[in-house]
């Protein structure tokens, strides 16, 4: 993944989702199988991480894009349209935020 930075010219976008621990083996299979086959090949991706909570109750995954308009096409695609939708079977609730790193500390 790239190095977190104010000055690097990239979309970051964090997006959280809850589960119950029942769901969360699922859950993050659906989303590496997500990025692994159609995401991290669209135009614009840059590197992604998911990272579960010790309660397995909540997944972030952590994204970086070159453009917003890259992501949000990716998010518009028929492809991802139906991944959400059996992602969404799966989970409490999902929220991508888009940011820009404002600070970073190494």
């Amino acid at each position: 993944m790239p190095r977190i930075s104010t000055e690097a010219d990239l979309q970051t976008v964090i997006t959280t989702f809850e589960m119950t621990p029942g769901t969360c083996q699922d859950l993050l299979d659906a989303l590496t199988e997500a990025y692994t086959d159609f995401i991290s090949k669209q135009p614009g991706f840059v590197a992604a991480g998911l990272h579960v909570n010790d309660a397995q109750t909540r997944i972030a995954n952590y994204s970086q894009w070159r453009r917003r308009e890259d992501f949000q096409a990716m998010l518009r695609s028929d492809e991802m349209r139906r991944r959400n939708r059996a992602i969404h079977e799966l989970c409490r609730s999902f929220e991508p935020v888009m940011y820009d790193v404002a600070a970073s500390f190494d």
